[in-house]
């Protein structure tokens, strides 16, 4: 199924949560405050390529509160209405739910990137 999935998701919603998170990072990268936040987006950007198969696992230390609420109010909002939109257009079929879910994914990671890891299932 996740070879399938991946497939699907990747025509018709990967690659563009993949250009997003990836131009994201680039603009991040250029300065030198921004390269944590960067180095946050291309590691999402791989994720949104290929969802399935892969799962996200929040962590429980407060170290990156305050990177977390920098994001926000820069970039993470956003990305979260992005991901949130492709999740509404991909719930209006049946067979678009189960992408839903891997957008609402994503969201949460636009809004909270700092203190996830993602692994394989």
């Amino acid at each position: 199924m996740s070879l399938i999935g991946n497939l699907i998701w990747f025509i018709f919603a990967g690659l563009w949560s993949f250009i997003t998170w990836t131009i994201s990072g680039i603009l991040l990268c250029l300065s030198i405050v921004g390269i944590p936040l960067g180095l946050q987006c291309f590691k999402i950007a791989s994720f949104g390529l290929f969802p399935f198969g892969k799962e996200v696992v929040i962590s429980s230390r407060n170290t990156s509160l305050i990177l977390n609420i920098i994001w926000i109010v820069l970039f993470g909002w956003e990305l979260a209405i992005v991901h949130l939109t492709t999740a509404f257009f991909l719930c209006i079929t049946i067979i678009g739910i189960p992408f839903a879910k891997q957008c609402l994914k994503l969201t949460q990671m636009s809004l909270f990137p700092f203190g996830i890891r993602i692994v394989k299932e």
